[in-house]
């Protein structure tokens, strides 16, 4: 009985052990095919560091392909404080480069992050600024390829194209509307640190930035320039506050060229104030037609037949009552009895109100 019952507990104490054997095979299964990848990424996250590179924004350009925004290559710096091991001695020399003080640059590399972007002091550095850091050799101290975005022509289309920030993000006109196509994807240069974030002697994987899209506009560099031209010319002689111009081909509606006074130059926006900046006027302000819309009434009620230009006439009496509202004529007493052809050369406002066609032998 008693050799029954350890021979009982030898076969359950055999089967837990197998059943436990048969879970490790599995689950070692499970890790090293199944979930493989995802563990993987999560190693890597903890021991791969990325040093970002910018991509290029869309180049700008008119219908012909003349390039109105484009990019300039400037260089950035950025830190590895984990890796820097004097972090006295390289705050001291960078800021003296960078004309910053030295507390603010200790800051920047005792800060308890695995990459630091020097900013804005550390952004878009001449080459000769760029080259005195990079000579210095220091660990953790890299210099990174960034795009800034230029405006060969200045002020030239300035509310319609916009500006873009420090970051290269859309701000206003069309680099704004059109930012997720202009904006292009960060590459990288990827590269391995142990736990306290030394740089591990391996190779380093080199990730391309895609540049964003191209846009092609319906404006003219030439009729541009001569809008551009004329209200220089305007401001000059006149001195008025507001002055705007639109060009726009007739048939397709394309619009050919597009200015107003004041204007900004994009590649120094923040010089300007506020109002300057976002009031792109020939879209952003009212102003009644007035006597110019004349024009568009006479053409719409000849297109409908309604008038003969020549044959029909009108009699201006100075004012008439349609749809309850009083109109006057400039003329006082009016111009009497006209062609339409003479309602247009006199401008009579009478004689070109829609609802007078509409009536017209009612009078």
């Amino acid at each position: 009985m008693f050799d029954n019952n350890i021979h009982t507990r030898i076969r359950y104490i055999f089967l837990i052990t197998l059943l436990l054997f048969i879970f490790i095979i599995i689950r070692v299964f499970y890790i090293q095919v199944i979930d493989y990848k995802k563990l993987n990424n999560l190693a890597k996250s903890l021991w791969s560091r990325n040093l970002p590179i910018a991509a290029d924004r869309g180049i700008i350009y008119d219908r012909n392909g003349v390039e109105l925004a484009n990019n300039i290559t400037t260089t950035s710096l950025v830190l590895i404080p984990n890796q820097i091991k004097n972090k006295k001695e390289v705050s001291k020399s960078i800021a003296k480069i960078l004309g910053v003080s030295y507390k603010e640059m200790y800051k920047h590399v005792s800060k308890k992050t695995s990459i630091e972007r020097v900013h804005p002091e550390g952004r878009n550095l001449s080459y000769e600024v760029a080259e005195k850091i990079d000579k210095l050799k220091y660990d953790g101290v890299y210099l990174v390829k960034e795009s800034k975005r230029n405006y060969p022509y200045k002020n030239l289309l300035s509310h319609v194209l916009g500006y873009v920030g420090i970051d290269n993000q859309g701000l206003s006109g069309l680099e704004l509307t059109y930012d997720k196509y202009l904006t292009g994807e960060t590459g990288a240069i990827k590269y391995l640190s142990d736990g306290k974030g030394n740089k591990l002697k391996l190779s380093e994987v080199y990730e391309s930035p895609q540049d964003g899209m191209n846009i092609f506009l319906t404006i003219d560099l030439n009729i541009q320039q001569a809008i551009e031209r004329e209200l220089d010319n305007v401001v000059s002689k006149y001195t008025p506050d507001h002055a705007l111009a639109v060009a726009m081909n007739p048939n397709t509606g394309e619009i050919l060229g597009m200015s107003s006074r004041p204007n900004f130059d994009p590649n120094n926006y923040q010089k300007y104030d506020i109002e300057t900046l976002n009031r792109n006027l020939p879209i952003w302000m009212t102003y009644e037609p007035g006597s110019t819309f004349k024009i568009i009434t006479l053409a719409s009620a000849l297109e409908e037949k309604k008038v003969n230009l020549f044959e029909d006439k009108f009699n201006d009496p100075g004012a008439i009552n349609v749809s309850g509202a009083r109109l006057k004529c400039w003329k006082a007493g009016g111009h009497g009895s006209q062609t339409y052809l003479q309602v247009v050369e006199n401008s009579c406002n009478l004689g070109v109100n829609t609802e007078t066609y509409l009536n017209l032998k009612n009078y």
